[in-house]
């Protein structure tokens, strides 16, 4: 019988948010990259996420040469503090030129400015150590569908995820799905298109998925069983877990905040497949609430962490063999009372 899980924690530069929204200003103050490296060590996290301009500040205004001299000395100091880079991602749909998209632009001079920024992030992520290349296709949709088309736009993502494979043979690619925003509609809004694009591509081997909790429940599917899907293709190689409301923005909210039962399910799934005994991370994107309190600032972090970790204890102690019976008999009805029970800690 394999050894538990002894699961690894990692969380991204932004995930220490200032509380600015759409409808207004920010309500904390800003911290520095050396407060927040010091807050998740303090917190027990092993390892950070980075988009591209986290890693190197202002990117756009710098030579090849420079990012890749700054990339190589944060490298020093995450190896002085002990973190790992788990991986990098590009911030395309912050760019000027991605207005139209990225990779799905109609200007062949903007697809190659996001397929050559993609080509720099895996340079990046060569000199931190990590060869795991997270795409959020946050843009690679329309406003207006008559203006792609969706058979050709998924050949442009199949183009630009062939070149990042070509570009560097140890890369993978793992792609973040996300049904809307800021688009109205996203060409790889779930899991299953993920993996069924994966392929078409020059080496499907390299080409695997991100589930965030948040994402899947805005598609009105269940992350653990899309967790279990990704798993059965040997194709979940990171996590964002987190928690959402129901159809509306995406929130971010501490993990099992909303909904606890859906939180137990994903950490079961976790268990179930063996997720994390191949090195995988589990990261938790989330944010502080915008009323949040300067001096209550990393409680989001250190309260999802809690709540994952007691959800395991769960998930190991729940009563198999009873359970087993009610679905033999086809007793759901106390089956489901099994289960509340067993979450309430009668």
């Amino acid at each position: 019988m394999a050894k538990p899980t002894q699961y690894r924690f990692c969380v991204g530069p932004w995930n220490f948010s200032e509380g600015g929204d759409p409808y207004g200003p920010t309500t904390r103050p800003a911290k520095t990259f050396d407060w927040k490296l010091a807050a998740l060590k303090e917190l027990g996290f092993e390892a950070m996420m980075f988009h591209d301009d986290d890693a190197v500040p202002e990117i756009g205004t710098k030579s090849a040469a420079q990012v890749l001299k700054e990339a190589k000395e944060l490298k020093k100091r995450l190896d002085g503090e002990g973190i790992v880079a788990e991986m990098v991602a590009p911030r395309l749909w912050f760019a000027p030129e991605t207005i139209d998209g990225g990779y799905t632009s109609n200007d062949k001079k903007q697809r190659r400015y996001a397929i050559d920024r993609s080509k720099q992030t895996i340079d990046i992520a060569r000199e931190l150590g990590t060869d795991l290349i997270v795409l959020w296709l946050a843009r690679e949709g329309t406003y207006l569908r008559e203006s792609k088309s969706g058979a050709r736009s998924t050949e442009l993502l199949v183009e630009a995820l062939d070149a990042m494979l070509k570009h560097d043979k140890q890369a993978r690619l793992c792609i973040e799905p996300k049904p809307n925003e800021p688009m109205d509609h996203a060409y790889i809004p779930t899991i299953g298109h993920a993996l069924a694009i994966a392929q078409l591509t020059r080496d499907p081997k390299r080409v695997g998925a991100l589930i965030e909790s948040a994402h899947s429940i805005l598609a009105g599917l269940d992350p653990a069983d899309e967790i279990d899907f990704a798993m059965s293709f040997g194709k979940l190689w990171s996590l964002h877990l987190n928690d959402q409301n129901g159809l509306k923005f995406d929130q971010d909210k501490p993990f099992g905040s909303a909904n606890l039962r859906v939180a137990f399910n994903q950490v079961r799934a976790l268990e179930r497949n063996g997720y994390g005994r191949k090195g995988e991370y589990v990261a938790f994107d989330v944010h502080p609430f915008r009323t949040t309190r300067e001096e209550h600032f990393l409680k989001h972090l250190d309260n999802s962490k809690k709540t994952f970790l007691r959800l395991v204890e769960k998930a190991r102690s729940f009563p198999t063999k009873e359970a087993d019976a009610l679905i033999a008999d086809r007793n759901y009805q106390d089956l489901d009372q099994l289960v509340l029970e067993h979450l309430m800690g009668k």
